[in-house]
């Protein structure tokens, strides 16, 4: 194979004197064409830094490389090169998949113009050849009714089809190597699989080289030839995939692949209180067509469904990108409007008023999924948390608010003292725990988690997961919890509903759901989940229609 990136001794500092920190340090490793890379370890680690570094993209001055680091592209070096250069280089020969999908795409153009924007700059393409091309892409990446997307913006998506757009752009012009951080973060396990199958196909095609950054090691071991090992800025292991998995050496690596969430949910007291329940909920969105806007049909994607949360109880929502469950959490939050019955502490809350609302705005919270999109860059970290407390006249004077945040900080993993900084001087995965600490520190009786840990790596995943079973056993807490990742379902869910086109397809027991899967599309769901066997028509039909 022949190499196409060569990486020698990068080094990465963000600011200077006193203040600067060594992001990444001495970092040398080598891609060959046809090649998968894997870039493993936890947030913070210097991953996606490093990713970065070889599209220089970067904000210097802010960000520096270090004398001697050299990112070499064929012949060319790009440390430093002209930006005429990066220009041709930048979605061409080197493509990227950005984590975050809200905060990548422009959130005042259709995905199609987008798309084709790629086509247009670097190939030259116009009018109906460019149409005809993002449609295929689209289709490519499993994006469901494509040629109707086209008009779409980013916000009337999911999160899982909002990272196929951002596949689809980094498709584009089938690039020499494909930079893919994260790339399956926010798609369910069906379309994972559908994803991770379609850059093979690519690679086999046109062989393309990929540098996969991931936390997931599931896929580093499905994919990968081979495996860096980040800690700290720094590669403490390298080598083939097999070699990696069978014989770690470094104990880090070690630990990594132990790491996973573990254990079974608590069950909750039988005689447990009803926190939130719902009664033939629905969510439908009108579809208008013509000069006059006429409503013609609608978009189903909450269509009846009943649930029950009691306090210490815990209601897994699963299902593919679409199927409705980020629109329930929002509809039983009264976030969004709804018809149907939602009663909150035996209140029915359905057609209240903004100011009723507030006073029950406490007992109610939610993690959103995307935790860059969901915070004010405006303000610190110690702020954001503090902004709930402030609203609803909670934590004394502001030194016992600084030592609730504290507090907060600590239970979620990080540390206090980073309360003055700002979220973007985080990685992915410490912005998501700023979120979860948001939603603890008003100490409420229900949190609707969505997706709380798509963006953690491996080993914070099972802390997490520990963290919110230790809550819940302590204050009693009721969760939503919102996924696509089963097995981090599977450790904190006594309740399962399972989700499609609006719909509950199944619901139950979790344990029942997970042991003995009733229905076909559940089943399906649970082979690409936990690499199983589908018995021969089972499920087929219903993994199709996700592509």
């Amino acid at each position: 194979m022949t190499e196409l990136l060569q990486v020698r001794d990068l080094s990465v500092t963000f600011g200077r004197g006193e203040r600067a920190v060594e992001a990444v340090r001495r970092v040398s490793f080598e891609l060959r064409r046809g090649e998968t890379l894997a870039l493993v370890g936890e947030s913070g680690s210097g991953k996606s830094v490093t990713a970065l570094s070889i599209m220089q993209l970067l904000p210097y001055p802010l960000a520096w490389h270090a004398p001697g680091s050299s990112i070499r592209l064929g012949g060319a070096e790009l440390v430093g090169a002209p930006e005429r250069l990066l220009r041709d280089v930048r979605g061409d020969r080197v493509a990227m998949v950005f984590q975050e999908p809200m905060t990548s795409l422009n959130p005042l153009h259709p995905i199609g113009r987008q798309v084709g924007e790629v086509l247009e700059i670097h190939k030259g393409m116009t009018g109906r050849a460019v149409t005809e091309r993002v449609i295929e892409l689209f289709r490519l990446v499993g994006l469901p009714e494509a040629e109707r997307r086209l008009d779409a913006l980013p916000h009337e998506l999911s999160g899982g089809q909002r990272q196929r757009v951002m596949i689809a752009m980094a498709l584009a012009n089938e690039p020499d190597i494909l930079i893919a951080d994260e790339p399956t973060t926010a798609l369910d396990v069906t379309i994972q699989a559908q994803i991770l199958k379609l850059l093979k196909d690519l690679q086999s095609r046109f062989g393309m080289a990929l540098l996969l950054i991931t936390h997931d090691l599931g896929i580093v071991r499905k994919m990968a030839d081979s495996v860096c090992v980040m800690n700290a800025g720094e590669i403490v292991e390298q080598g083939t995939t097999e070699t990696i998995f069978r014989q770690p050496r470094h104990p880090y690596t070690r630990r990594l692949l132990a790491a996973e969430p573990k254990g079974r949910p608590n069950p909750p007291a039988d005689d447990a209180p009803v926190v939130m329940e719902a009664g033939d909920l629905k969510v439908w969105f009108p579809i208008r067509r013509g000069v006059i806007r006429r409503t013609v049909g609608h978009i189903k994607a909450v269509d009846g469904i009943d649930l029950s949360i009691r306090e210490g109880h815990t209601v897994g929502v699963v299902g593919e990108s679409g199927s409705g469950k980020t629109t329930l959490g929002l509809a039983l939050l009264r976030l969004i409007h709804s018809d149907g019955r939602i009663v909150f502490l035996g209140q029915d809350i359905q057609g209240w008023k903004a100011k009723r609302l507030r006073p029950l705005r406490r007992e109610m919270q939610m993690v959103f999924q995307d935790p860059y999109g969901s915070l004010s860059p405006r303000l610190s970290v110690g702020q954001i948390v503090e902004e709930g407390l402030l609203v609803h006249g909670l934590g004394g004077s502001r030194d016992e608010r600084r030592a609730v945040i504290s507090r907060t900080l600590t239970e979620v993993g990080l540390d206090p003292e980073t309360q003055d900084r700002y979220p973007h001087e985080f990685s992915g995965g410490q912005r998501q725990r700023i979120s979860i600490a948001r939603a603890l520190a008003l100490k409420p009786r229900l949190i609707v988690l969505d997706e709380p840990t798509s963006a953690l790596d491996v080993s914070v995943q099972a802390q997490i997961v520990d963290l919110l079973r230790d809550l819940q056993g302590k204050h009693r807490l009721a969760y939503l919890f919102i996924s696509h990742d089963l097995r981090v379902v599977r450790a904190l869910a006594d309740e399962l509903i399972v989700m499609k086109d609006g719909k509950v397809m199944e619901s139950g027991p979790a344990q029942r759901v997970f042991d003995a899967p009733r229905t076909p599309y559940t089943r399906a769901l649970m082979a690409a989940a936990f690499n199983l066997e589908v018995a021969p028509g089972a499920g087929d039909a219903e993994v199709a229609a996700g592509a």
